[in-house]
């Protein structure tokens, strides 16, 4: 039995949506029971809130030769590294250590937004985020997604827009 996400419209009050508030960005809070069991946070977080997993983004941080990059990409697909390093302007990444990416950002694994990290690091947004109007990316807690338009999330991250996923 699917979760309800419940919907606000004002700032849940973590720091990337304080940033969402701050910039005056367009925005919508879905929150919902988060279930710690559930093999997979973005896939919890689409069915919770009844939206399709193309239009869900998982933030994920990676390696690129030595500098910490995040990397955000559909929730039905995995990230491509290659893809994500060749886009990015390196040649090799890997999956940064958990808790390395966790003191970087300030978030939680499962958490982790793209907007109001602790340190802002360089963002490669997929390039199928601008088939929606709208996505939804971790708000910064497990539980807690915002729904923002991908141009939106581009410029405030100063995202580069690549293919970087992977069915």
């Amino acid at each position: 039995m699917p979760k309800k996400a419940k919907k606000q419209q004002q700032s849940a009050g973590t720091p990337a949506t304080v940033a969402l508030t701050t910039a005056g960005v367009p925005f919508t809070v879905h929150a919902y029971d988060h279930d710690p069991a559930h093999p997979s946070y973005g896939e919890e977080a689409a069915e919770a809130m009844g939206v399709s997993p193309e239009r869900v983004f998982k933030t994920l941080v990676a390696d690129v030769d030595g500098a910490l990059t995040v990397a955000v990409v559909p929730v039905a697909g995995s990230l491509d590294l290659k893809a994500l390093a060749t886009a990015a302007g390196g040649k090799r990444a890997t999956m940064a250590d958990p808790t390395l990416a966790e003191r970087t950002t300030g978030y939680v694994r499962g958490g982790i937004s793209p907007l109001g990290q602790r340190k802002k690091l360089p963002t490669v947004l997929d390039a199928s985020s601008s088939a929606h109007p709208t996505i939804c990316v971790s708000a910064g807690r497990r539980g807690l997604e915002v729904e923002l338009a991908p141009t939106d999330l581009a410029h405030l991250t100063n995202a580069i827009l690549a293919p970087i996923a992977r069915a």
